[in-house]
């Protein structure tokens, strides 16, 4: 990285509630020179605003978590971002739609046109978790793929536990490795 240049920037958007916050702090935690045992979850707060925090994966990266709130100003963001991760809560059914036009609203802004994309179906550790493959069918995840302009993938995590925050960041590496 060239000396005065700023490390890229990866957005994480989604609803509020969806875990966004504990999700960048255990990606933190595990992206640590010295990973430590993720151990119980600390406590969170809904973010007001935005979250910065930075990852090594070796190369350091910021994350930029936008409180589900700030919806309406998310797009103020979009120019600056790199990668974008969208968490959407797999245990909150009523949820659904209004995640899935936010990340239609998402996929369809110009600076983003080119960006990969991708979608964490968190909380699966809840008894009331929706499968990917049910995710995938409400969402029309295969009409969105299709008609997106950007690289999607699609991730089941739960920040919680640590599923599949391994390959979370395996993802960010990829990104890293071969940008757009």
């Amino acid at each position: 990285m060239a000396a005065g240049r700023s490390p890229p920037t990866f957005l994480l958007l989604g609803a509020a509630g969806g875990g966004k916050s504990l999700l960048v702090r255990r990606l933190r935690q595990l992206s640590a020179e010295e990973p430590a045992e993720l151990g119980e979850p600390p406590a969170t707060l809904p973010t007001v605003g935005t979250n910065l925090t930075d990852l090594r994966l070796p190369r350091r990266v910021t994350v930029r978590e936008l409180g589900g709130c700030m919806g309406p100003i998310w797009p103020s963001y979009y120019s600056e971002c790199s990668a974008l991760l969208f968490v959407v809560d797999a245990s909150n059914p009523t949820q659904v739609s209004s995640s899935c036009i936010q990340l239609l609203s998402v996929l369809s802004a110009a600076p983003l046109a080119s960006v990969p994309v991708l979608v964490l179906f968190n909380k699966i550790d809840l008894p009331c978790y929706m499968s990917l493959v049910e995710m995938k069918s409400l969402f029309r995840m295969q009409d969105i793929v299709s008609c997106a302009t950007q690289p999607i993938t699609m991730l089941e995590t739960s920040a919680r536990d640590g599923t599949g925050l391994a390959a979370v960041l395996q993802w960010l590496r990829t990104v890293l490795q071969d940008p757009c």
